[in-house]
């Protein structure tokens, strides 16, 4: 790869003296960010959190020396890398749609036809690869003994919304329309995404229910999805603003990113200035600390303070009230024909309160959802299994609790 020769050349020209000042200043700013004692495996969380920070900074050295922008690097670094041969599935790299997609296949034999899963990674619409989540691709496909499609989607900020929605959508219905080809039964198919994938997947569940021409999806599995970008202080947002993988002005800065292909504005979006008071009153039906149990809002959560409306920036980012892009604002008559429903949800993580509140609105329109919450988890933690040694017990739970769910189906 053309980046890698570069970066060795800038690692020799920088000398160890300079990356000594990039990782110690990476230490010293690591106390002004919050690790909850009630986190799973704080210690080593805060070495990813050092990694994370490293990368961003030498990031920022390669954008100032012009030999790739900071989002580049950070895509070369998140890449990971495709894993051999693995003797129990049938892996091929193919096309849907004109849209990349990697496809798992158990080779034992089956009785009948297998179930099929549809995956959409995470990164913020913004990083993310079929090889950044291989791992996780090919222990859904063993574990669950179903066919993976995982989808490479096209990334913002070069692309913005809807283009990663649209090539999901169409990905979805091209293997819909043709699963008996790979040995699967159409009536179990189940789209399932972490983080931005979590988005990707309710979007195209939304966009799918009621499609007579289709065959039903039989479930949605959203794990910490991202659902909504009204409101960036409910109080998950408060009580996790500083936690790792995902701070509260990244979630604004990706989800600007995805929409815009910039994230200006993004002071106004924090302080909730974007939003007309009339459109905000009526999503306060879905949207609100309200609909919160008081469970979740005992750690530090203050009563929101009024802002000014700003015309001017609602102008920019007024599609964040399209359910494609924002699918808690799906009205309740697509709400009722989503499918059976699986959410994953972590205490330590800003998107917490995006998957109770959309929890609450499945329940409420009677679609059937299993929940699970990891009370020591954190936002990206699936991401991490089997990654460098960086992986953590709660996020292999939490990876068996979908298997277990998918093998129910």
């Amino acid at each position: 790869m053309a980046l890698l020769p570069a970066l060795l050349l800038l690692l020799l020209l920088l000398g160890l003296a300079a990356l000594a000042a990039v990782l110690a200043a990476v230490l010293l700013s690591l106390p002004s960010y919050d690790i909850p004692p009630g986190v799973n495996q704080p210690a080593k969380l805060r070495l990813v959190l050092a990694v994370l920070l490293g990368t961003a900074a030498l990031g920022r050295i390669l954008e100032k020396t012009g030999l790739c922008n900071q989002i580049t690097f950070g895509r070369y670094v998140r890449q990971g890398r495709k894993l051999g041969v693995d003797p129990k599935l049938l892996i091929q790299d193919l096309q849907f749609n004109k849209v990349p997609v990697r496809v798992y296949q158990p080779k034992a034999t089956s009785d009948g036809r297998r179930r099929a899963l549809i995956f959409f990674h995470g990164g913020g619409w913004v990083f993310g690869s079929l090889d950044t989540y291989e791992k996780v691709c090919r222990y859904l496909s063993r574990e669950s003994v179903s066919v993976v499609v995982s989808v490479q989607y096209r990334l913002a900020p070069e692309h913005k919304y809807p283009d990663a929605y649209e090539d999901c959508l169409n990905a979805t219905i091209h293997f819909m329309k043709n699963a008996e080809h790979y040995g699967v039964d159409p009536a179990n198919i189940t789209v399932c995404g972490d983080s931005a994938g979590g988005n990707l997947a309710a979007a195209v569940s939304q966009t799918l229910a009621g499609r007579s021409e289709l065959p039903s999806l039989r479930a949605q599995v959203l794990i910490y999805p991202g659902l909504q970008a009204l409101d960036f202080n409910l109080p998950s947002y408060q009580q996790n603003r500083g936690v790792p993988l995902l701070f509260r002005e990244r979630a604004a800065f990706f989800a600007l990113q995805y929409l815009n292909g910039h994230a200006l504005h993004m002071q106004e979006v924090l302080e909730g200035s974007h939003i007309p008071p009339d459109m905000r009153l009526k999503y306060r039906k879905w949207v609100s600390p309200d609909h919160i149990p008081q469970k979740f809002k005992v750690r530090g959560v203050k009563p929101r303070k009024s802002t000014d409306f700003i015309a001017e920036v609602y102008e920019t980012v007024k599609r964040f009230c399209e359910p494609n892009l924002c699918p808690l604002l799906a009205e309740d008559a697509v709400v009722q024909q989503l499918p059976q429903s699986f959410i994953l949800t972590c205490e330590y993580d800003v998107l917490r309160d995006d998957g109770l509140l959309y929890k609450k609105r499945l329940e409420d329109n009677g679609v059937p959802v299993t929940w699970y919450h990891l009370e020591d988890g954190f936002h990206g933690i699936i991401s991490l299994y089997d990654y460098c040694g960086l992986s953590f017990p709660s996020g292999k739970r939490g990876l068996d609790s979908v298997v277990n769910f998918l093998k129910s189906l």
